[in-house]
């Protein structure tokens, strides 16, 4: 049982808290049962489980290497309020492009949570992939894999320069719509086509000038409150749905 966080193995999993790290190891961390369920039935690679002495592991675990640790040790390693007691190192796996038809596009959104909570939206709204533009917070991040509630593990998420993918997208035949305030139709206006890539930009700036330039079309949500303006995420639910109805 590993009781010191001054032990190489309690180092290396506490690194991973870093995004340096899970860049260089190509591996991060994923707290709890659930999670851990989803990245196992998904075929993602877990590389080791770590276990809170006393925590009942899934029998999977037994395919994998388990190491058991100390109160202190865990607490070192989690990021999570009321751990469950049960962690795993789970290397990174590529995407595949294939034959999408619905793909959404995110803008330099910072929140974690956020991003989290779009890809699991995504995942439920029924499109096929979410691409992460440049300075969009890291897929891997420990509050936006839990945010993700294992659609992480479901839906192809891809990280590239939206200006370089959007030409591409477009010559592929898709549509492209932006969520914007300013120059834009009430989303109701437009009938979605078949082939649609949905941008989604920074939760106070906005899509970037540059690529909101490139959209076909500029969507709004109606406000009929006060609230000057919807949550990003929020607002990423309303259109992909619409569109995934409508298409």
């Amino acid at each position: 049982m590993i009781t010191s966080i001054q032990n190489d193995k309690a180092k290396q999993w506490h690194k991973l808290k870093k995004k340096k790290e899970r860049v260089r190891s190509k591996t991060f961390l994923i707290e709890g049962f659930h999670l851990i369920e989803e990245a196992h039935a998904s075929n993602w690679k877990i590389e080791e489980f770590i276990l809170l002495e006393g925590t009942d592991a899934p029998g999977f675990s037994t395919d994998y290497p388990v190491f058991i640790v100390s109160p202190s040790v865990f607490n070192h390693i989690s990021e999570t309020k009321t751990p469950q007691g049960i962690a795993a190192v789970v290397r990174m796996k590529a995407s595949v492009w294939e034959s999408f038809e619905k793909v959404l596009l995110v803008d330099a959104v910072q929140d974690p949570g956020n991003l989290g909570t779009m890809i699991r939206t995504a995942d439920a709204a029924g499109f096929d992939a979410v691409i992460l533009g440049e300075n969009t917070v890291d897929m891997y991040n420990n509050k936006v894999v839990r945010s993700t509630q294992g659609s992480l593990f479901h839906i192809p998420v891809f990280q590239e320069s939206l200006l370089a993918k959007i030409p591409v997208l477009k010559d592929e035949g898709f549509t492209v719509w932006a969520s914007a305030l300013m120059n834009s139709v009430p989303f109701t206006a437009i009938t979605p086509d078949r082939k649609v890539a949905l941008i989604i930009g920074n939760e106070g700036a906005g899509i970037t000038e540059e690529i909101i330039h490139l959209a076909d079309h500029c969507v709004k949500i109606p406000i009929y409150g006060k609230a000057e303006s919807l949550n990003a995420s929020v607002a990423a639910g309303i259109l992909m749905y619409y569109i995934k109805a409508k298409a």
